[in-house]
């Protein structure tokens, strides 16, 4: 199996932050191969014994994972009893400060992001597409994140993970003055009579707002569509492919 661990939190101990690639499931194409996605139209027994295996390879309990009914909102969650991986929330954002309880988001070219909070040992996951970054989930969830667990904007740690890029992702001249509207023309790129938005800009514009320093962020710089071959793209696989994840777990002990 192949996934990705965050290198910001790589000395945090009692913190595990991976996103996962398409590469080591067992799912069949289009899916092929680590889809963890229940709603995409693969087979169900697939993706379970795709999520068993990620379970087994990070090292927690699946009945414990809570992943997300993403929306494309600005809902964030605090996780309780109610959610577990038979029963799912409906947000595309959720926090806790509970033990070997793992939270996921899912995606395929929207930005997953997995956040950090080593003073108060709190953690979050958030769902982030244009929809979402333009309704500023990922500040929203760091305000929800300081008023229950006390997170400093000055300390919390932030990994961006895999997506689509501006280089692959147009958009049409109504979303462009959207983004434009609330202040973010920086993310549009214009290249002959095709204009592109680059998601991950508005995102970062909105955290040094916010007063987070790029020290605090981790950015895994592969475009989604570009790196279709590992990654599932939306965009690239013409909306019918799977779903990657990023997953950050508050362990008890060592494992």
């Amino acid at each position: 199996m192949k996934t990705i661990s965050s290198k910001l939190l790589a000395t945090s101990s009692h913190v595990s932050a991976q996103f996962t690639t398409r590469k080591g499931g067992v799912s069949q194409p289009p899916y092929d191969e680590l889809n963890l996605a229940f709603h995409v139209g693969d087979t169900p027994a697939s993706v379970a014994e795709n999520h068993q295996l990620l379970a087994t390879d990070i090292g927690y309990v699946l009945h414990n994972l809570i992943h997300m009914r993403q929306i494309h909102s600005d809902r964030v969650l605090i996780a309780d009893d109610t959610m577990t991986f038979e029963s799912p929330p409906q947000c595309d954002a959720i926090i806790t400060n509970r033990l070997d309880i793992p939270l996921m988001v899912m995606s395929a070219d929207c930005t997953p992001i997995l956040l950090y909070d080593p003073i108060n040992r709190a953690i979050g996951a958030v769902h982030a597409g244009r929809a979402g970054a333009l309704n500023s989930i990922l500040i929203k969830t760091l305000a929800d994140m300081e008023k229950h667990y006390g997170t400093s904007a000055d300390t919390v740690q932030i990994i961006l993970g895999p997506s689509i890029h501006g280089c692959c992702y147009e958009i049409n001249e109504t979303i462009a003055n959207e983004v434009k509207s609330q202040g973010y023309q920086d993310a549009v790129r214009r290249e002959e009579n095709n204009v592109f938005l680059e998601v991950n800009a508005i995102l970062l514009m909105q955290l040094k707002e916010y007063g987070i320093t790029a020290a605090q962020i981790e950015v895994i710089d592969e475009c989604t569509s570009c790196h279709c071959d590992d990654y599932f793209s939306y965009r690239a696989n013409s909306q019918n492919t799977g779903r990657i994840a990023g997953v950050i777990l508050l362990r008890s002990s060592l494992s």
